[in-house]
């Protein structure tokens, strides 16, 4: 059985603080093992931290901020000396039955419907699989794979990744990524989230567009400033966030106001609800330049002008270098 990793160390003098295994269900299934097994077995491979990823080419899931991507983690492990704790090392993802009442209730949601019919969708666990009470997380001893397996820690170092979805997708389709520090405007964003059922981070609807879970004014753009990230190509989120805002999804009303959002709609002269932006994330987005005013400057821009110079209009992640996926991810492979 084939599967993909990124080995703990040091890129480009980033801290990588556990190795990161990328496991594709339509393997795990052509193994003839349960995923569960897989994770087991592809743990008991390395000595060290790791967080074990189990993806869905097929289904489909939202960025914190609301914009839906193809590809989903359906299942999330750790790992540490080769064993898999029995009680805190694996968590299945929780997949959300499609509905016209989902959709009411979630209204980026009208992606899936437009872009994405038929299609299964994944975001977090489900509370009730939980043993774990506030976080979305696995632990196996220096292994934690938190946040529905989008930020990893070594829990002996207290050094971590951010590794957001889109960054993961684009090393297993082996495409382009960054590596480089959160920086301000990512540390902003990912506080800009929408109000979703078993979600990525929170597990019932509680922050809505429009709205900041951080709450923490100029102080949010410090929280995960210099953390190491590997992100996708900012080309790549361009594009999914085009996608979204043709859909008719509008920063605050459907989607998260993050910097990244913004940028995208402000480029493309699309709407964004200002006046539902509460005082609390304005505060946060005036911190790193994402001011009203700065809003209302539209530039009017093609769909392809923004991804040729996305590069240069999206913010976030500092020290940046780009990768080919390729040169970061390992292949191997397990004897079944």
């Amino acid at each position: 059985m084939k599967y993909l990793m990124i080995p703990e160390g040091i890129i480009d003098e980033k801290i990588i603080p556990v190795t990161v295994v990328f496991l594709d269900k339509a393997d795990i299934e052509a193994a003839g093992i349960s995923q569960d097994e897989a994770i087991r077995r592809v743990g008991a491979e390395f000595t060290g931290p790791v967080a074990i990823n189990v993806f869905d080419r097929e289904a489909v899931t939202t960025t914190s901020d609301g914009v839906m991507v193809e590809g989903a983690i359906v299942r999330m492990g750790a790992a540490d000396g080769g064993i898999v704790n029995k009680e805190f090392g694996i968590l299945p993802m929780a997949e959300i039955p499609y509905s016209e009442e989902r959709i009411a209730a979630e209204p980026h949601l009208l992606q899936w419907k437009k872009l994405f019919p038929g299609r299964k969708l994944f975001r977090g666990p489900n509370p009730a699989d939980k043993l774990i009470p506030v976080h979305n997380v696995v632990i196996s001893g220096r292994a934690s794979n938190n946040n529905s397996a989008t930020e990893m820690m070594n829990i002996l170092t207290m050094e971590e990744l951010i590794f957001p979805i889109l960054g993961q997708l684009e090393c297993i389709n082996d495409g382009d990524v960054l590596v480089g520090y959160t920086g301000e405007h990512i540390s902003v964003g990912i506080g800009m989230t929408v109000a979703e059922q078993f979600g990525r981070v929170f597990p019932h609807p509680q922050f809505h567009a429009g709205s900041t879970a951080h709450g923490s004014g100029p102080y949010a753009k410090t929280l995960k400033q210099t953390i190491p990230c590997i992100v996708c190509d900012k080309k790549v989120i361009a594009a999914r966030t085009i996608r979204a805002l043709q859909c008719g999804c509008v920063p605050a009303r459907e989607l998260g106001c993050s910097p990244v959002v913004l940028s995208v709609a402000r480029a493309l002269g699309s709407e964004i609800a200002y006046d539902r932006i509460q005082p609390t994330a304005q505060l946060e987005l005036d911190s790193v330049g994402c001011t009203r005013e700065w809003m209302m400057e539209k530039l009017n821009l093609t769909t392809e002008e923004i991804i040729a110079r996305a590069d240069e209009l999206l913010p976030g992640v500092n020290d940046a270098k780009k990768h080919k996926a390729s040169e970061l991810v390992q292949v191997r492979e397990l004897n079944i």
